[in-house]
């Protein structure tokens, strides 16, 4: 028997409204035309087509023009008349301008702090200059696409067989390959951009050693990129050049050689108690549905929350995945000053997609609008939740040094490798990823934690998610949830492998972001 045989369902049976402003419901599955549906209110409407489950449904007649809202803001506007019970989607919503009001620090509430003495520990690696690593790794560095493949071949040769099996406190050795580092104008920004990416990635709290590996003639000279980062402050790191070293032969067996030289040195460290205050996470998502800001992302957001106070880090980015919900963290911010910064590069994403005849509204991929979200807008408004609640206390530029605690924003790309990578160069020592669509991400060397903000997705791609966020779906909460990814962390941090660690993944995605002219 259908649905419109057995006669009126309740709505928030089949489908959720976050919002009393709302003008739609998510679909919990299929809903079929003719299916009658009873509101809260207790008016009834029928559906006017087939609505696919993660997508929106029109709870009132809406006319063409007319704003549509999804967690009580605006995700757009109607393209054309769109009748209650319609599906709503990329064929009659659009975006338009919006008039934000920005209302700089109107939310802002200081953190309610955890006592110091009361704060939960984690097992990490305490290096000199402070910060605590989660991991221990040696890494191999490439400072040009020329020395990538030579770089690989060094790394590699410590993953066959028993290489490491004598310093079991080594969780690897990584290769960094690039694209870049050649072809580009010397001092430019976009080069000092790749030197301030390639210099966090190895002088990081999850690194215990590293040696650069350059070609000989590239634009990013080794010497410039040490001192640029000042990366001989305690002492100079090995280098080898390919033209110096008689070709990539020899290089790649000195670069073995040197890289024997560095384990040793890396497995004196050990790990000891801290406090969760050390944590600096990255929160992210890739792969996002029409579920994502119901059940993954409020979740994280809880558990940012719980880092928060604790007295650590979280580190929101993907500038673009912010914009049409910007609003929401100007009024959180700690100044004006910090809620202007994160408007101008708002404003510069404007300018720089024109550059290129696009809009930033083109963000959300094929796979983001078949999993239900439409606009930019509606993206966006369920990504910020990632971030909590707790005041937006710095916003830094792409890879810049993270020193301040509490929700920082950095400004990157939404395209999700080159999105960590500007994380992890900050600093950030675990990432928490969370997808609707399904992910395999990894990154070396901040462990990712994948959050599913499905149970279908979690059961389909059980060995690659380490949450199930979807549970919300089916009666837990989003503070359940997040107390469980909170613990997750805090297991993760002290060396509980990650999904995407015991899968071998994680070594592909350093992709800085390469800006400039290509000379």
């Amino acid at each position: 028997m259908s649905d419109h045989q057995r006669g009126p369902t309740d709505l928030e049976k089949v489908a959720i409204v976050i919002d009393t402003r709302d003008d739609v419901a998510i679909a919990k599955r299929m809903l079929e035309a003719g299916t009658s549906l009873r509101l809260s209110s207790g008016d009834h409407i029928e559906m006017r087509e087939r609505v696919p489950a993660d997508h929106k449904l029109a709870l009132r007649d809406i006319a063409s023009g007319e704003t549509v809202r999804r967690y009580g803001q605006v995700i757009g506007s109607a393209t054309q008349p769109i009748p209650a019970g319609a599906h709503i989607h990329t064929h009659n919503l659009a975006i338009r301008a919006l008039e934000l009001d920005f209302a700089f620090g109107a939310d802002y509430r200081p953190v309610e702090h955890v006592p110091e003495a009361e704060r939960r520990t984690f097992l990490g690696f305490r290096r000199r200059d402070g910060r605590v690593g989660t991991r221990n790794y040696v890494a191999v560095l490439a400072s040009v696409n020329c020395s990538s493949s030579v770089t690989r071949q060094i790394a590699d040769h410590f993953a066959r067989g028993d290489m490491l099996r004598a310093f079991p406190n080594v969780d690897g050795v990584i290769g960094f390959a690039t694209k870049g580092g050649c072809g580009a104008d010397r001092g430019s920004p976009g080069m000092a951009m790749l030197q301030r990416t390639m210099a966090g990635i190895v002088d990081h709290p999850n690194v215990a050693a590293y040696l650069i590996v350059g070609l000989g003639c590239e634009v990013n000279q080794p010497d410039e990129l040490i001192g640029f980062a000042r990366l001989d402050r305690f002492e100079r790191p090995p280098v080898l050049m390919i033209q110096q070293s008689g070709g990539s032969a020899k290089t790649i067996e000195a670069g073995i050689e040197a890289v024997g030289r560095l384990l040793p040195i890396a497995d004196q460290a050990r790990r000891d108690p801290v406090a969760a205050s050390e944590l600096v996470v990255a929160l992210q998502c890739g792969g996002s549905d029409g579920w994502s800001g119901v059940t993954a992302n409020p979740a994280l957001g809880h558990a940012a929350d719980g880092i928060v106070r604790q007295g650590g880090t979280v580190v929101l980015a993907e500038t673009p995945e912010v914009y049409g919900a910007e609003h929401l963290l100007t009024r959180r911010a700690r100044s004006r000053e910090v809620g202007e910064k994160l408007l101008e590069r708002i404003r510069w994403w404007e300018r720089y997609t024109a550059m290129f005849g696009a809009t930033i509204d083109a963000n959300p991929t094929p796979g983001n609008k078949v999993g239900g979200l439409t606009t930019i807008y509606e993206k966006s408004l369920g990504a910020i939740a990632k971030a909590g609640s707790t005041p937006l206390n710095e916003v830094v530029e792409y890879a810049e040094r993270i020193t301040h605690k509490g929700l920082v924003h950095m400004d990157t790309p939404g395209y999700d490798p080159v999105s960590v990578t500007g994380q992890v160069a900050g600093g950030c020592n675990i990432v928490c990823f969370t997808t609707g669509r399904g992910s395999a991400f990894g990154f070396k060397p901040a462990p990712s934690i994948k959050i599913a903000s499905d149970p279908a997705i979690h059961r389909s791609q059980e060995p690659d998610m380490d949450v199930d966020a979807g549970r919300i779906l089916e009666g837990a909460t989003s503070e359940e949830v997040g107390d469980e990814i909170l613990e997750r962390i805090l297991a993760v941090a002290s060396g509980d492998r990650t999904k995407s660690e015991a899968a071998g993944l994680g070594d592909e995605e350093f992709s800085p972001w390469l800006l400039g002219a290509v000379l």
